[in-house]
């Protein structure tokens, strides 16, 4: 039996009550449509994500010879290594980003947030109504990586078109022409970015890809490390405003309460990320014989936590359906756990508190204007189009 189908839309609309059920049964389940087994309970998937017996094996896509830029990204990415390779390159990137950078760009990222959603009250007030995911929750991420890595343009325009492309191979079965557009995406990325990298490499300026640079990591690396930080740094982040300010409109309790109340910004960005997950599937491969919560897992298998499901396990979350915009404390999985946390947790954590902060002070009567419209997507789940107005 297939304990879900990511492709079902009534499925995509509201995966909670499938996991909830799934939870109920066991902590491990088989899924033969996606390959692998799926950790649905806090405790298995939390195992999954610490296990040393469990790491990131990256395996090229095939046909290789029609990936070559996909599999290069990838193949160079930390995100996909284990080891005393992960090790050195995870150092490199955290020393790069230790060097200040999230705090340097906190003011930046706020002002940013503040234009954005003047824009947004500018177009609610022309149109009557306007797109909150087009003209703040895309656009303010792809903007703080472009800023982080010190992009100009025209590169800066195209790279959200780059990393909406790239994900789309992330997804159980994208069919062959999202396939093809990403390793076209994944070629122009590559391009593109070691030109600028060579550019750096005679003008350093106070950039992340400058510091990169500094650190030593081949030209190859440092192409895979800037992929890295645009995709799971953009989409991720994109779907947390978009998810999240979908959960405050249609809770509208806890968007007045959050409205009322600056301080509490800190805690609803953990609980926009737990409540609805934009990543929901990640994957780890068995280095050794293992088992997870008692399901034998052998050396090579796939298997994959769901992080919906772990961040609604009433095991570990007191009223885990309610959205509480002060829970505390907040035990998602969101960035991960183990030697793969996400070093762009705190950056992501300021451009969402951003977001939050720029709809208070300009869209404080803001509410759902149409019926939302989903992404088609499991892995990243997100919005399409969210329609807003004011009240």
């Amino acid at each position: 039996m297939v304990p879900f189908d990511p492709r079902d839309e009534a499925f995509l609309a509201d995966p909670y009550p499938t996991f909830a059920r799934l939870r109920a049964e066991a902590p491990v389940h088989d899924h033969p449509l996606l390959g692998m087994p799926v950790a649905v309970s806090h405790a298995a998937c939390s195992q999954v994500l610490r296990g040393r017996e469990l790491g990131r094996i990256w395996r090229d896509a095939e046909p290789a010879e029609s990936f070559r830029a996909f599999n290069l990204l990838h193949r160079n990415s930390l995100l996909e290594r284990e080891g005393p390779s992960h090790a050195r390159l995870r150092s490199a990137v955290a020393g790069a980003f230790n060097r200040g950078h999230t705090a340097r760009l906190a003011p930046w990222v706020g002002a940013l947030a503040d234009r954005l959603a003047g824009e947004l009250a500018a177009a609610i007030d022309e149109h009557g109504s306007a797109d909150l995911m087009s003209i703040l929750a895309a656009p303010l991420p792809v903007e703080v990586i472009a800023e982080l890595l010190g992009v100009p343009e025209p590169t800066r325009s195209r790279m959200r078109g780059w990393s909406n492309a790239i994900v789309a191979m992330y997804e159980p079965d994208p069919g062959e022409a999202r396939r093809a557009a990403a390793e076209r995406a994944a070629a122009e990325f590559v391009t593109e970015l070691r030109a600028f990298a060579a550019h750096r490499a005679q003008h350093p300026g106070d950039d992340l890809v400058s510091d990169l640079l500094s650190a030593d990591l081949d030209p190859d690396e440092l192409v895979g490390t800037a992929a890295l930080l645009l995709m799971a740094g953009h989409e991720a982040t994109v779907n947390v405003i978009g998810n999240g300010v979908l959960a405050l409109l249609t809770h509208r309790d806890q968007w007045n309460r959050l409205m009322a109340d600056p301080e509490l910004d800190e805690r609803a960005v953990e609980e926009l990320i737990r409540f609805d997950a934009p990543l929901q599937l990640f994957e780890r491969t068995a280095v050794a014989d293992t088992e997870v919560a008692g399901y034998p897992v052998p050396a090579g298998t796939k298997i994959a936590v769901l992080l919906g499901a772990a961040a609604r396990d009433p095991a570990v979350v007191d009223r885990p359906d309610e959205l509480d915009v002060g829970r505390h404390p907040n035990p998602h999985l969101g960035f991960g756990l183990g030697v793969h946390y996400c070093l762009g947790a705190p950056l992501a954590r300021v451009e969402v508190a951003a977001a939050l902060a720029a709809l208070r002070s300009r869209l404080p009567d803001l509410e759902l204007a149409a019926p939302p419209v989903r992404r088609p997507d499991f892995v990243m789940r997100g919005l399409r189009e969210l329609r807003v107005t004011r009240r």
